[in-house]
């Protein structure tokens, strides 16, 4: 049901408020209403439980672009951080939108496929706690051995703290020195029953990676500048749960893929749920190569990516009907 517009300076004085820490003066000058306005609003939004801010995130899926990008792109579900100019850092917004869009789609019993990296993890690190039962979140890929800010077990382990949930790691490598290391620990019992569950999930959380020297795969040690450099001529686009993808989305023929342990590109698409959250917009290509190879039907985006994808959209359309 659409938010009426009666109610959208409540929701939105609720965002600002809970979300972001803005006082009751400074939300009032962002939204051009009085003080005394948004003390009433706030009150409603506590009666009403508009305060639990997952509720919020109707504001940014009844968004015009949101409905477009979603028609341009196929995908279930788009929700659109807008621009603001009281957030210093716009991937903030980002965050504490996918944050409560994930709160959102996850439900009792489900299990939950989480990747890694400084989007996931910043994620996890705003998101509310919630007391769901039966849930099970799971890390998609290996572990990292050197010390490192965003591990993949952390991440996993964070979140499921969060939901008061259970947390399942692997615990093996996230790429090893050889590709017959990597084979024969694939064929171990305990990681092959592990990666053959992957496509069992629920839900799956993660974003999308570069491939150049700010890549979090050589930020930690997993490749460096000059082997990503070697892959980027081959044709690599995007990381996806640690592994290399070309521009269509599908695993890059390479050796590191090859031994790398993480869940493979065939199961991640066999969850229903696939949230992708890009934060930068450096991340443009990367992105529209996941989205190309089918690993997104739900997505979290800032204002002007949205408009570069649904932009890219429309030029691809009329090129196809050009030819």
């Amino acid at each position: 049901m659409a938010i009426r517009p009666a109610e959208q300076l409540i929701h939105k004085a609720a965002w600002l408020y809970y979300a972001h820490g803005l006082r009751q003066d400074q939300v009032a000058s962002q939204l051009n209403i009085s003080r005394a306005s948004v003390a009433m609003y706030l009150r409603k939004a506590r009666e009403t439980g508009i305060v639990n801010i997952s509720t919020s995130t109707q504001l940014f899926t009844d968004d015009v672009l949101a409905r477009q990008l979603e028609d341009a792109l196929k995908l279930d579900a788009v929700w659109i951080a807008p621009e603001n100019d009281y957030v210093l850092d716009p991937s903030t917004d980002i965050a504490v939108l996918a944050a409560s869009v994930f709160l959102e789609l996850v439900k009792k019993g489900d299990r939950i496929g989480v990747a890694w990296g400084r989007t996931v993890y910043t994620i996890a690190d705003v998101m509310s706690y919630a007391d769901l039962q039966d849930v099970t979140v799971v890390q998609l890929c290996g572990n990292l051995g050197a010390p490192y800010s965003y591990r993949p077990d952390q991440c996993t382990m964070e979140i499921a703290r969060r939901l008061n949930a259970k947390g399942l790691n692997f615990y093996a490598p996230l790429v090893l020195t050889t590709e017959l290391l990597a084979h024969g620990l694939r064929a171990e019992p305990v990681i092959r029953e592990q990666l053959a569950d992957i496509g069992n999930c629920d839900l799956a959380l993660y974003s999308v990676g570069t491939v150049d020297a700010d890549s979090h795969v050589v930020k930690c040690g997993a490749l460096s500048p000059g082997e990503m450099g070697v892959l980027r001529e081959a044709g690599a686009a995007g990381v996806i749960a640690g592994q290399i993808i070309d521009a269509a989305g599908k695993a890059l023929d390479c050796s590191y893929n090859r031994r790398v342990i993480s869940a493979s590109l065939s199961s991640l698409r066999q969850i229903e749920k696939r949230l992708m959250v890009v934060q930068e917009d450096s991340k443009f290509e990367p992105l529209l190569a996941a989205l190309a190879g089918g690993l997104c039907t739900h997505l979290v985006v800032g204002a002007s990516m949205a408009r570069r994808l649904l932009d890219h959209a429309g030029a691809s359309a009329g090129a196809k009907k050009a030819s």
